[in-house]
């Protein structure tokens, strides 16, 4: 029976080993994080997407993207490269009011590094972990968070086309001696367009195909200069984008006076800071549109992760997914985002090509935060504190095993219980086996049994 216990102990250690050699390290890979501001998920199904498809039939393809609540530009951005939710690094809109310090943050006015510096962008940490980043229009990267900027950087300027950046990033990857092993790009499309036109325009398909075309000059400019079998590649987007009609309008007049509140965000969440009485705004507002949630600070659902910073303000008006809320007259887009993040016309996809990932793997969703610990590994990099699960995204790695320490330590406990239970089986039958069969000898006929009820 000891042989049983060998064999266990060796397969037990063989594969635990087999899971300590698959997690190779990759601290010398390069990577580059590139988004394309607004690709909905199912815009794959829109358009052919020949170059994206020649990466995902390559690589490894997430569906649906869960990104943080509110799906607005800033926020994801930022929580994509930090692993934290809004709440915790601080940048809960694209607009912002600190009470404290009498601050306004806006997309036109964001270069203060008080709102950045409550999180550690992933680019600094690689930066003070002996590395060099760059940035390419990504937002924070032309912001002295906690002090630093990348190594390479482009101020932001949405006039710059996709191609430039594109050039400015082979270039930082291509430096010598100091090359990158990390660099963000980002592209406002096909963001801007469906804003203008909606998401299920003809305009979005004709931007979808710049959007492919010029993933294929990425990849181009990859291929001739050496770095295709390099850099490795994660493609995603902060948002989607939700089409908007000019019959779905909450006006915010038809329910209070503007006097009685200040609007610090904008449709289709918007945060409310009332001039005085809380309550009384909260009254009023909550019996204002039944397509529109009115929710206290302290009552936003905790699924949002959004409460717990001193930039939410005391009230937020959360819009059903379409609807607009103004404070007179119509809607200013066709398109929009910042609605609730369980919605799949919030939800983007994410593209990984390269060296480190899988071939034709696909998977159907992951959250935004778990984003930042697999660039972690990637770049072999200590993480900071994060909200994200290296396991949600590890079978996303060619060299990681898709087995996760619950399953391993599950494995080891079900084959434990069965030798055991084997184990107590052979030596019970043993036993038996070894023992004189006296039960049956009272079975025996005997020749000398006059007492036979069956003998006349």
């Amino acid at each position: 029976m000891s042989n049983f216990w060998v064999y266990f102990v060796l397969f037990v250690s063989g594969f635990l080993e087999s899971l300590c050699n698959n997690a190779t390290n990759t601290s010398n890979a390069r990577l580059l994080l590139v988004s394309f501001d607004g690709f909905r998920a199912d815009y794959l199904e829109r358009y052919a997407f020949p170059n994206l498809q020649k990466m995902i039939s390559d690589g490894a393809l997430v569906k649906h993207v869960k990104n943080v609540f509110v799906t607005k530009t800033f926020p994801n951005h930022y929580s994509i490269v930090t692993g934290r939710y809004a709440e915790s690094h601080g940048i809960v809109d694209n607009s912002m009011y600190d009470a404290a310090t009498n601050k306004t943050f806006s997309t036109f006015s964001d270069k203060d590094k008080f709102w950045w510096n409550e999180a550690t962008p992933i680019w600094v940490t690689n930066q003070r972990q002996g590395h060099k980043s760059g940035g390419a229009m990504w937002p924070g990267t032309d912001v002295p968070i906690q002090n630093t900027t990348p190594s390479y950087y482009l101020n932001y300027n949405h006039s710059v086309p996709f191609r430039t950046r594109v050039d400015h990033i082979i270039e930082w990857f291509s430096n010598s001696p100091d090359p990158m092993n990390f660099g963000t790009l980002y592209w406002e499309e096909p963001d801007s367009t469906g804003h203008r036109h909606g998401p299920d325009s003809e305009e979005i398909n004709k931007t979808l195909k710049k959007v492919d075309d010029n993933i294929g000059y990425l990849m181009d400019q990859l291929q001739k200069f050496g770095l295709s079998n390099i850099v490795n590649l994660i493609i995603t987007s902060d948002h989607g984008m939700a089409q908007c009609s000019e019959k779905k309008v909450i006006r915010l007049d038809n329910c209070i006076g503007r006097d009685n509140y200040t609007r610090i965000t904008y449709s289709p969440v918007t945060a409310i800071l009332p001039i005085e009485n809380v309550h009384y705004v909260y009254t009023l507002l909550s019996k204002c549109d039944k397509h529109m949630k009115v929710y206290l600070k302290e009552d936003i659902p905790d699924r949002f992760h959004y409460k717990h910073n001193t930039r939410i303000q005391p009230i937020l008006l959360v819009a059903d997914e379409g609807w607009t809320i103004v404070q007179n007259g119509s809607i200013p887009s066709l398109g929009d985002h910042g609605y609730d993040n369980a919605l799949p016309s919030m939800q983007p996809l994410l593209v990984a090509y390269g060296p480190v990932f899988r071939k034709a793997y696909k998977t159907d969703s992951i959250n935004s935060v778990d984003v930042y610990p697999l660039m972690c590994h990637i770049l072999g990099l200590k993480e900071e504190p994060n909200n994200g699960t290296f396991r949600n995204v590890r079978c996303m790695m060619a060299s990681e095993s898709c087995v996760g320490l619950p399953d391993v330590i599950g494995i080891v406990i079900g084959s434990l219980m069965i030798l055991i239970t084997l184990s107590c089986l052979i030596i019970l039958l043993k036993k038996r086996a070894s023992s004189p069969h006296r039960a049956f000898a009272r079975l025996q006929l005997q020749d000398d049994d006059d007492d036979d009820p069956l003998i006349d």
